[in-house]
């Protein structure tokens, strides 16, 4: 039975309805939207399937779901527009802001390399309490004593979890407000975006399950399977210290929608996604609500980082805080697009040159390490629609 879409999507963008349709059909997708703006208008807004993997409950226009690492460019924006109104410098060391991180070498290390995946802290080497992860003060401690595990700068490894308590902390030190609060006060709550890191309980009865990625098959990468091979490693304490974060089923538990990880637990609609990028794609500004100076947004496409990933064990490119285009997981054709995948699938992402700012939501997690081919399906459609 073909999947019922329900949304508005302009007729020029009638490709992008039919590559939808397309990831329900052939690529097991169970519930999902999709969202684009195009020069701060509304051009596609379209959801289908189902909230749970029972398949009782149906995706409606607010339903919320956790987009896990997408949520960094989300906490990205947030460090840019405290630089944009000059609070935050991103060349000072860290410490200027939070004094002690100075501890183990770190004195000098600056938020350049906290947002460009070069800080050398993708882990916490000592073994952390099961609870840390929503624990912010256990997480933030840990990291501010923590020696880098290579010297800042000369490498780069994607920090998964420890990003977001790092950008996170120094967010705020300058504001006094949690990282989620500010997001709320300062961007999602004047743009009217629905995205959220921390997630008030009265959000749970239009919140999504997330349905498991299937393991990789024969001859598939399997990047667990491989950094484990090495349990003191870098890689494996990114993403099993503390020791809780994999549980099966947490992700859709009260005690993790409600923390706040500024790395990976951000919960929001693909039309929360498409404004905020829709707004870094035109200048950034939406509606008369101006996010950050064109200038800022110029500075978020300028490469950092590029090259063999220490943690990932692919290549990955970085600008500040955010994913950019790489052969084989694009952000359409145009260089200067950029934005953040998450685990399983979802994405989000501005295009300044095209005026386009995207967002993919779902949950029925897929395996890929990037841009999943239903995200790259869907872009590959807006820009034939173009």
């Amino acid at each position: 039975m073909a999947v019922k879409i329900e949304g508005a999507c302009d007729p020029k963008f009638n490709r992008v309805k039919d590559a939808f349709a397309e990831n329900f059909e052939k690529r097991n997708e169970v519930g999902a939207a999709a969202a684009i703006m195009l020069d701060g208008k509304s051009v596609v807004d379209i959801w289908a399937g189902h909230a749970d993997q029972a398949k009782t409950r149906p995706w409606t226009r607010d339903t919320l779901v956790n987009v896990y690492s997408t949520t960094k460019g989300v906490t990205a924006i947030c460090a840019h527009r405290l630089a944009d109104k000059g609070l935050l410098d991103i060349d000072a060391p860290v410490a200027t802001y939070w004094p002690e991180f100075a501890q183990a070498g770190k004195a000098k290390l600056p938020v350049r390399f906290l947002l460009s995946h070069r800080a050398g802290l993708p882990a916490v080497r000592k073994l952390l309490d099961d609870d840390a992860l929503f624990n912010w003060n256990k997480m933030t401690t840990a990291l501010a004593e923590q020696e880098p595990w290579w010297e800042p700068g000369t490498r780069h490894g994607y920090h998964a979890l420890t990003f977001g308590y790092l950008v996170g902390e120094v967010i705020r030190r300058i504001t006094g407000q949690t990282p989620g609060a500010y997001l709320r006060d300062e961007i999602a709550g004047p743009l009217g975006a629905d995205f959220h890191i921390g997630l008030d309980a009265k959000h749970d009865a239009r919140t999504a399950d997330m349905i498991a990625a299937p393991l990789p098959g024969p001859g598939e990468l399997n990047i667990f399977a491989e950094v484990m091979k090495n349990p003191e490693s870098a890689a494996a304490k990114a993403f099993m210290n503390p020791p809780g974060g994999m549980r099966p089923g947490l992700v859709n538990t009260r005690e993790w929608r409600a923390a706040e990880i500024p790395a990976g637990n951000g919960h929001g609609t693909a039309r929360s996604l498409a404004q905020l990028y829709g707004a870094l794609a035109r200048g950034g500004e939406l509606k008369g609500v101006r996010v950050m100076s064109k200038e800022q947004v110029a500075r978020c496409s300028i490469e950092q980082s590029n090259g063999p990933d220490e943690l990932l064990i692919i290549n990955t490119r970085f600008s500040l805080g955010f994913m950019m285009s790489q052969p084989g997981s694009e952000l359409g054709p145009n260089p200067k697009s950029f934005g953040h995948p998450g685990a399983g699938g979802s994405l989000g992402y501005a295009d300044p040159e095209a005026k386009i700012g995207f967002g993919y939501t779902m949950n029925k997690m897929e395996t890929s390490l990037l841009i999943d081919p239903r995200a790259t399906a869907l872009i590959e459609a807006v820009y034939e629609s173009l």
